[in-house]
């Protein structure tokens, strides 16, 4: 169906000296929707997909359990989801995702990274619109038309299915994430999902090139190292 996803999102970085950071994320994030939908991952579904997101990307059970423990004893921080979205260095979009206890803290962090890197922030919903929330599979194979076959037989509404060097991309409404990997899962026993993701896919792509390229690090960079930060999407396609 002719359309090569790419990640736009950004990934946490795995080298020794991140990964407290990328703990804390993953550990913040599950204690808040533990607390939000309940402990149990059988009948909280989202936080079943969190656990199996953290494991993946090598989270210590501990950290996970710790988190859960933590919301089950009803104590701890009262983190809320914060949205801010605006035009990067070059004018590429990007929609920053947070949990915070401290507006105040995390505005002005996050605007900061907009100002020093001549970027603008905007108003909700800037750029929101210029994305669809989707849910992606990625797996092996090599007939996208039996895939689609078999997720139409389930009731799953299809956004997309592609098939390209040997790899099959199956595309969602990010609400039909647990019904299109049951109906996967299924169809094609033992299946090993290489890419399993609720995300951020931009409409349209913009070029950062020149002097941008650094000024996109730098942007990228600060960004990550905001506490309140936990996910990055962008449209930039970066010629280095």
């Amino acid at each position: 169906m002719g359309r090569k996803f790419e990640v736009r999102k950004v990934a946490m970085a795995k080298t020794a000296g991140a990964k407290t950071k990328v703990y804390s994320k993953y550990g913040k994030e599950i204690y808040v929707c533990a607390k939000n939908g309940g402990t149990d991952p059988q009948a909280n579904l989202a936080l079943r997909r969190l656990i199996d997101k953290a494991k993946k990307d090598q989270v210590p059970s501990h950290v996970i359990e710790k988190a859960i423990d933590k919301a089950e004893g009803g104590a701890g921080e009262d983190f809320h989801p914060a949205r801010y979205e605006g035009y990067g260095p070059g004018g590429f979009m990007v929609i920053v995702d947070c949990l915070t206890d401290n507006n105040n803290r995390t505005i002005t962090d996050v605007r900061n990274c907009f100002t020093k890197t001549n970027s603008k922030i905007g108003t909700p919903g800037a750029v929101a619109h210029m994305f669809e929330h989707q849910a992606i599979f990625g797996f092996k194979g090599d007939d996208d038309e039996v895939v689609l076959e078999a997720l139409m037989e389930a009731d799953v509404d299809v956004t997309d299915v592609e098939c390209e060097e040997g790899t099959i991309t199956v595309y969602a409404p990010h609400t039909e994430f647990f019904k299109a990997k049951t109906a996967l899962s299924e169809a094609f026993e033992g299946v090993e999902f290489e890419l399993e993701e609720i995300t951020f896919v931009p409409q349209s792509e913009s070029v950062v090139s020149g002097d941008d390229v650094a000024m996109f690090d730098k942007f990228m960079d600060m960004l990550e190292d905001c506490d309140d930060v936990q996910d990055i999407y962008h449209n930039a396609v970066v010629e280095r």
